[in-house]
């Protein structure tokens, strides 16, 4: 059995179920501006995607300093509101304790500014799980693109073939496919049968072991 493997942990909706409260920070920060979001939109449109991406989307033509500054502001409101630690997904911390077991290389990647990526982590104190962590600034091009899993591959030292990812945005499931790898939908986000694309889907963590995993980097 082939052991040399590696797993990518997408955040928001992964480690710890913030959509809602990203969704309630969106309805807030939208109001302020008199922008109207619909679930629809947050679903197709946002999750997964960069907030320079769906900034623009809803706000239309603004420049990249706009973007920008509508995006630090965003990204501070969630910051207020969220707690991490009642929204981790279950089963988390013993999962990631068998990971380092058996030294399984991890990475976060995640669509996030840095400063919610450090805000979650730390909350949580899992950042000493992962060999590194790729935000919204490490790439150019937002899931459903695979550049961020394609990244995350690289940055641990393996092919896409030989990484698990581990998504709950549609988006994200995708660009994991087209990355090339190996998917694990978490249904915090979408329903099982919306995730039928995924290799495995599981409702949390306590689902999961390091057998399973295993087992799903073998599968032909």
């Amino acid at each position: 059995m082939n052991t040399d493997f590696g797993v990518i942990f997408d955040m928001d909706g992964v480690l710890t179920d913030s959509n809602p409260v990203h969704k309630e920070t969106i309805e807030r920060f939208c109001k302020k501006y008199n922008k109207e979001v619909s679930e629809d939109f947050l679903l197709k449109h946002v999750f997964g995607r960069t907030n320079q991406e769906w900034i623009p989307d809803l706000f239309g033509n603004l420049s990249g300093e706009e973007v920008s500054r509508l995006a630090d502001e965003k990204e501070a409101m969630f910051r207020d509101i969220f707690d991490p630690l009642p929204s981790v997904i279950p089963g988390l911390f013993d999962f990631l304790d068998q990971l380092d077991k058996h030294n399984i290389k991890s990475v976060v990647a995640t669509s996030a500014p840095r400063e919610n990526a450090d805000f979650i982590l730390s909350a949580l104190s899992i950042e000493n799980y992962f060999d590194t962590v790729l935000d919204s600034s490490h790439v150019d091009k937002g899931k459903p693109d695979p550049q961020v899993y394609l990244k995350a591959a690289d940055a641990i030292g393996y092919p896409p073939e030989k990484c698990i990812v581990f998504e709950d945005s549609l988006s994200g499931v995708e660009a994991g496919i087209r990355a090339g790898a190996k998917v694990i939908g978490i249904t915090s986000t979408h329903t099982a049968e919306e995730m039928e694309n995924c290799d495995k889907v599981v409702d949390d963590f306590t689902e999961l072991d390091f057998e399973i995993l295993e087992g799903l980097i073998n599968q032909r």
